[in-house]
């Protein structure tokens, strides 16, 4: 029998939640996702670090403010991550438009423009390439501009049902609904210990991937945001799946048989009423577990992007 890591990407598209390279050489995932976390930690892999030096010295020659210099800094080198593991994977990878930026419509297209053309002058065409917004109304609204435009996104921090319909209304390319943030959220909440079969992060992607396959919309769900294989396993079937190397070194050393716990979609479904911004914000509203974890994460997205221009500040001052 194959491992289960083999066996998953026989149901799911396998994504790898990680900048590192050599995880992404090992695992052979489809795609690679990285967000501003994932990049700090590349700041400190001891691979980066020429790579690092080099964009750092190409923007201190471009000259201008050190204040100006620093996000474009943190851009070339999500850009130039990205553009690495391009070459390494056969599919996409997903680039995030910084979390500041979660709440306007208009800068976050600006931004998602800018990174286009940083990839295209590295020969990395936009259609390798996905542009990761949150998933607010202002971040869909963007991504359905974009979307227009042939600039295809990744709508990340998806916690709701609101949220999920929305972004199958702006017709965006993928979703990323979390698992482990929302079973973390119920933990602390009741007390309780979850299986993966009465899981509420699972139940919850479990839910989306239902919406969309019923409501006939092309939007990828690509579930998100795992603590355990077991969650991972519980999902077999969902279209993608980004994983962590550390779960992924998991499933590739575990045996036993992975079966689909999600059906396919079974023809074309009928697509429910589009949502307003008054029905979607009192429907997102009306979910504490999501109120709370969306303004968590544009929180430590954007803490993690301080850091890390923090770093940058220090070796290009």
């Amino acid at each position: 029998m194959t491992d289960q890591l083999q066996q998953l990407k026989q149901h799911s598209l396998v994504v790898a939640d990680t900048g590192d390279l050599e995880a992404i050489r090992r695992y052979q995932p489809q795609d690679a996702t990285t967000n501003p976390s994932l990049l700090l930690k590349a700041f400190s892999l001891p691979g980066y670090q020429a790579m690092i030096d080099e964009e750092l010295s190409q923007v201190k020659a471009a000259g201008g403010a050190l204040e100006q210099q620093v996000p474009h800094a943190v851009d070339r080198l999500a850009v130039a991550v990205g553009s690495e593991i391009a070459a390494v994977v056969p599919g996409r990878v997903s680039t995030e438009v910084a979390a500041r930026l979660s709440f306007d419509t208009q800068a976050s297209i600006a931004k998602a423009h800018e990174l286009i053309e940083l990839y295209e002058a590295r020969g990395v065409t936009r259609d390798r390439v996905l542009i990761k917004l949150a998933s607010t109304w202002e971040g869909i609204r963007a991504a359905e501009v974009l979307e227009r435009e042939g600039i295809q996104c990744n709508l990340t921090l998806l916690f709701s049902d609101a949220q999920a319909q929305a972004c199958f209304d702006a017709g965006v390319f993928l979703v990323s609904p979390f698992v482990g943030r929302v079973t973390d959220w119920y933990k602390n909440a009741t007390g309780n210990d979850y299986t993966p079969e009465n899981d509420p992060g699972v139940a919850f992607v479990r839910g989306v991937c239902e919406r969309a396959n019923q409501g006939g919309y092309d939007t990828v769900v690509m579930g998100a945001s795992f603590r355990t294989t077991g969650q991972v396993l519980a999902l077999a079937g969902c279209p993608r799946l980004t994983i962590s190397p550390a779960l992924l070194e998991e499933l590739a050393s575990a045996e036993g048989e992975v079966t689909p716990q999600i059906a396919a979609p079974a023809g074309n479904g009928q697509p429910l009423p589009a949502l307003n911004e008054a029905d979607f914000r009192w429907g997102h509203n009306q979910d504490a577990m999501a109120n709370d974890k969306l303004a968590e994460g544009i929180r430590r997205f954007h803490d993690d992007q301080l850091e890390l221009e923090k770093l940058i500040h220090q070796r290009l001052g």
